[in-house]
């Protein structure tokens, strides 16, 4: 996992935990003064825009003049991952399709704490060959350091917000008030989704017409014999195109599929 890098106070480390140095992060509630009104000015420009390019316009600007060189908010809901970033867009592309959220230590990192924390792409030799190879790649295009802050989305459901910079000890010693981050990002993931705000990119979902075309008559209240009967298919084959649905999606029950599939505009 990426090295965390702690803040004032300096907290205790905790015991590794994969092949790379870790050490939790306790954010200073006092000092930082000047990240703490970069998240109060974040919340009320994000109340102010009207619409989806004028709150990409402000975290462009605002992570700008926060001395960080881009940002990235990531959704993410099952095994779906939904991006808003003005990363290299060949980044994007490239994280979303080899699916890099499942060994991004960023994101491990956000899922197992759900806090703010402050990290580091420095390698060492303790890390795996794929997480080296990671950190080389991002590296590449510019995101060497940064701050994450997640929050829950409620619904199985989470969110955070990255600021990253080439500078792999730009966030070293940042402070922040956490309490202030999650509310500050909260309002924002809150604000995109009431605008219904278009990804940058989203995990690539790749499914068969008799997939799609059952998920649909599911999203119209039929039920899995009524649609074997008016497919003039199987119980078995419906059941079996709902089990591949669900599995593309991330989903656990039909419910849930059907609804993915209706939000992202699959059915």
């Amino acid at each position: 996992m990426r090295r965390l890098i702690s803040e004032l106070p300096r907290p205790q480390p905790r015991a590794s935990l994969d092949d790379c140095n870790c050490a939790a992060v306790r954010p200073s509630v006092e000092g930082g003064c000047e990240l703490n009104q970069w998240f109060e000015h974040l919340t009320e420009q994000v109340a102010l825009a009207h619409d989806e390019a004028a709150v990409r316009a402000t975290l462009e600007k605002l992570s700008q003049e926060a001395g960080f060189g881009a940002y990235a908010y990531l959704s993410l809901q099952a095994e779906t991952h939904t991006a808003i970033s003005n990363y290299d867009i060949e980044w994007q592309q490239r994280y979303l399709e080899r699916a890099y959220a499942s060994i991004d230590p960023v994101v491990r990192n956000a899922r197992d704490k759900l806090e703010a924390f402050a990290w580091s792409n420095e390698a060492s030799l303790r890390m795996s060959k794929e997480r080296r190879a990671f950190y080389g790649e991002a590296g590449e295009f510019g995101i060497r350091s940064g701050i994450t802050i997640p929050i829950k989305a409620g619904f199985g459901r989470m969110a955070m917000l990255t600021l990253a910079s080439a500078d792999a000890d730009f966030a070293q010693g940042q402070q922040l008030n956490p309490v202030l981050a999650a509310s500050a990002v909260a309002q924002l993931h809150a604000r995109l989704e009431g605008l219904g705000a278009k990804p940058t990119f989203r995990t690539p979902i790749r499914l068969k017409s008799d997939e799609l075309t059952c998920l649909r008559w599911s999203a119209e209240g039929k039920s899995m014999r009524a649609i074997a009967i008016i497919e003039n298919t199987t119980y078995a084959n419906v059941a079996f195109f709902i089990r591949n649905a669900k599995a593309a999606l991330g989903a656990t029950t039909l419910p849930q599929a059907t609804a993915m599939a209706t939000k992202f505009g699959l059915i």
